[in-house]
């Protein structure tokens, strides 16, 4: 049965699946939304979508999506696997910083002083969802599976080094259109995978061994039923 569910062999264990990489996404959300709430300056990626989101008036959610949806375009045309989370992540994440804002969930911090515990609490629930919604096997964020397509197809640059040309591009463009950059999206940077691969190694996980599901084999799973 664990394998079932692990291999999205049904259409119970794809519906269980979506459903657990919703919530993880979710709680996730309130990852980013503590690290901007640091107030330290935003994470690569969170400089670009508040840089679209204050240049063009809309919600830090609808931006966020917008440049989810962009990179999913790119990944489908770099021919990169796709999978069903993938779609769910370009919507939850985006949405649910928005209803944390919309609550008022946490203050913006004033000091380094609480700025910096808030942002490493942001980076370690960032970690442990990525590893509730991995577990779910239905495919990599969008911005991970852009990762490994130019990794790819960039063959002389090691991985790390695609990686930084990556998040300088969306944080050059992000702080163009006025995201907020500081000593925070340094600490993002260089953080989030030491404080990833510590949560990992806390619950025994290799991210290697996980086997996504492509969309089309889901799609089939669940009309063959």
């Amino acid at each position: 049965m664990f394998r079932d569910l692990r291999e999205n062999r049904n259409i119970q264990s794809i519906i269980l699946n979506m459903l657990i990489a919703a919530v993880s996404l979710f709680v996730n959300g309130f990852g980013v939304y503590l690290t901007i709430q640091a107030n330290l300056g935003a994470a690569p990626w969170d400089v670009l979508n508040l840089g679209i989101s204050r240049s063009l008036h809309i919600l830090y959610g609808n931006a966020s999506i917008a440049v989810s949806l962009t990179i999913l375009v790119i990944d489908i045309l770099l021919k990169e696997p796709i999978g069903i989370a993938m779609f769910i992540d370009a919507v939850v994440v985006g949405k649910a910083v928005d209803y944390f804002n919309w609550v008022h969930a946490v203050p913006a911090c004033d000091s380094l002083l609480t700025g910096i515990p808030v942002m490493f609490a942001g980076l370690v629930i960032l970690a442990y969802t990525q590893y509730t919604y991995m577990i779910a096997s239905l495919g990599c964020g969008p911005r991970d599976t852009l990762l490994v397509g130019l990794a790819k197809r960039v063959k002389k640059l090691p991985i790390g080094a695609v990686s930084i040309a990556l998040l300088s591009t969306a944080t050059l463009i992000g702080w163009l259109l006025g995201g907020p950059v500081g000593v925070g999206t340094l600490i993002c940077a260089f953080a989030t995978g030491p404080v990833m691969q510590m949560a990992f190694r806390t619950v025994h996980f290799d991210a290697t061994s996980v086997k996504h599901q492509r969309l089309r084999d889901s799609v089939k799973t669940i009309c063959s039923h």
